[in-house]
């Protein structure tokens, strides 16, 4: 398994899975996410802030990341730390804890970008859903109406957002 920036080559790949994804939050869920612009991922692939989960040879998991988030995360926004964003999966790969490998890899990338804490957040009053990311270490930090979705996807627009985070004490 490693763990790497997306290219652009990636981009087809990346919405594969955004759709796979969505398709399943729409089976199960009310919220669900909209279509994400090409721009958006575009961008984050030239930021460096698009990651890709490889197994034999294989991308079985996509992220994003940024260290501010401040419409979503408002005051504690001021707070170091490393957000993630849309992870997507492969479904053929349910049984190899892709987001424990992605918490693991995040502990990493937060001490090394100098980070406090390593947050997410979900859309919507999801029980299952928080007690999987408590069971990965995150603390669940309630539930929360954003003020300004301005400009953040469409999905966000009247929800109720569920808060993530996990202090990162050392390297690991």
């Amino acid at each position: 398994m490693k763990i790497e920036n997306s290219t652009k080559d990636d981009i087809e790949e990346i919405f594969r899975l955004y759709k796979v994804a969505t398709d399943l939050q729409k089976l199960k869920f009310s919220v669900h996410w909209p279509s994400f612009e090409r721009s958006l991922v575009e961008a984050e692939i030239t930021e460096h802030r698009q990651w890709k989960m490889i197994i034999d040879n294989k991308i079985v998991c996509v992220w994003a990341t940024t260290f501010s988030d401040p419409q979503i995360w408002e005051e504690r926004d001021d707070t170091p730390s490393v957000y993630i964003h849309r992870i997507a999966r492969d479904p053929e790969f349910p049984k190899h804890k892709l987001v424990g490998k992605i918490v693991e890899w995040a502990k990493d990338y937060a001490f090394v970008n100098h980070k406090k804490y390593i947050r997410m957040d979900t859309v919507g009053d999801n029980p299952g859903l928080i007690n999987y990311y408590i069971k990965c270490g995150f603390d669940f930090l309630g539930l929360s109406s954003l003020k300004n979705t301005a400009g953040l996807p469409a999905h966000y627009n009247k929800a109720i957002v569920c808060l993530f985070q996990m202090e990162v004490n050392k390297k690991g």
